[in-house]
């Protein structure tokens, strides 16, 4: 048995794919939905996972800022790539987060990065399944 604990549990409906909508049960995310490089209006789950991954990294890296006693500077970046690819196998991602951590002794921001790395849900969710690489800049 599990001691787990859901603090949090998101609903989204979408219809239509990559050319539909996407909107939460809250009303707070409602987005047209667009084929990656398409012209037209959206964004899409590729630009979504990039924001996702990005978000939740920084907030891990503050939590481990905070047991460390780090104070993580104001314009702490993360600059988030994810390639859809294809290939022999069919369609696959990898994802690239590039971090910038000014003001912070650089071996202290690996540090920082590397346990946010390791408790970052979205990080703990593609280890062993997407090329996935996180870098300090």
């Amino acid at each position: 048995m599990s001691d787990t604990k859901t603090l949090y549990s998101a609903h989204v409906h979408v219809t239509g794919g990559r050319d539909g909508v996407a909107r939460a049960s809250d009303g707070r995310l409602d987005v047209k939905l667009a084929t990656p490089g398409g012209t037209g209006p959206g964004t899409n789950p590729e630009q979504l996972f990039a924001a996702g991954w990005s978000a939740c990294f920084e907030g891990a890296m503050a939590i481990a800022a905070k047991a460390k006693g780090v104070i993580l500077p104001a314009d702490l970046a993360i600059d988030a790539t994810v390639d859809l690819r294809h290939g022999e196998d069919g369609y696959s991602l990898a994802a690239r987060l590039n971090v910038s951590v000014p003001g912070v002794d650089a071996e202290m921001a690996r540090q920082l990065i590397e346990a946010a790395h390791r408790t970052c849900p979205y990080s703990k969710a593609i280890k062993g399944n997407i090329d996935a690489v996180v870098a300090l800049v």
